[in-house]
């Protein structure tokens, strides 16, 4: 089982269980996950994004090697990006980026996303983009992050074929045109309701979609039930839970 989204350290707002390092590696493996990728809390607020990318790293290695796959964060309206991204890559060993263009104040039609994708796409790295991270209603008072809209990826991606990319947080929103579109993949953290990952896969195909947790600002257990629950075949299930996942990575 590979959970394609899980983040390290603390929400800013408030303890989650599971936000050592060392704890979330325990409790995933018992799960019966066998990797994780991994980004950071941190790099939702934080401006000093090379150091959040470095703290994640090395607990990556410390605390999960060969098991914490690590995504770094890249904030592309921060004037030193393109470093970040090298880092990234080149320092980090990180086969892939996370965006949060909700919490960075960007939107996907921004030239600088065609910028980002080009890079990307040259040095042959996963994006994954957060399109949400929490329920609007939950949200701090003096900090609503609207979700971030997938639509203009449909023309976007046009530029950049061979970019592979996942969706994270997003419930399917915009799958079926993105999928369809582009080299696209989308989790089921936000598969939310009963019969949701069932609903999910009428809309997306099978092979486009991962197992994610949202862990550890989900339970980890409501990922396995959405499964469970979908009563999926089982070429389909291995599919969801770690085939699609595996060859994506593999590009």
């Amino acid at each position: 089982m590979i959970d394609t989204n899980v983040d390290l350290f603390r929400w800013p707002f408030r303890r989650v269980e599971g936000d050592d390092p060392a704890d979330l590696v325990a409790y995933l493996r018992k799960k019966g996950v066998t990797e994780a990728w991994a980004g950071s809390f941190e790099g939702l607020l934080h401006r000093d994004v090379a150091g959040v990318n470095a703290r994640l790293a090395a607990a990556c290695r410390e605390h999960g090697p060969n098991f914490l796959v690590p995504f770094g964060t890249v904030n592309p309206k921060q004037p030193d990006w393109k470093e970040d991204l090298r880092r990234c890559q080149e320092v980090h060993k990180m086969p892939g980026i996370r965006l949060h263009p909700d919490y960075h104040g960007y939107t996907l039609d921004d030239p600088v996303v065609a910028d980002l994708f080009l890079l990307a796409e040259d040095r042959k790295l996963l994006v994954q983009i957060a399109l949400g991270m929490e329920d609007p209603r939950t949200q701090f008072p003096l900090l609503q992050v609207p979700h971030v809209n997938p639509r203009p990826l449909v023309e976007l991606l046009k530029r950049t074929p061979d970019l592979r990319v996942e969706l994270l947080n997003g419930g399917g929103r915009g799958g079926r045109g993105l999928t369809l579109a582009g080299y696209v993949y989308v989790d089921m953290a936000t598969a939310e309701g009963v019969g949701g990952v069932t609903r999910l896969l009428s809309q997306i195909p099978v092979e486009r979609v991962l197992f994610g947790s949202h862990y550890p600002f989900f339970d980890f257990d409501s990922a396995l039930l959405k499964i469970t629950e979908a009563g999926l075949p089982k070429g389909q299930a291995e599919a969801v839970l770690e085939g699609n996942a595996r060859a994506l990575l593999k590009g």
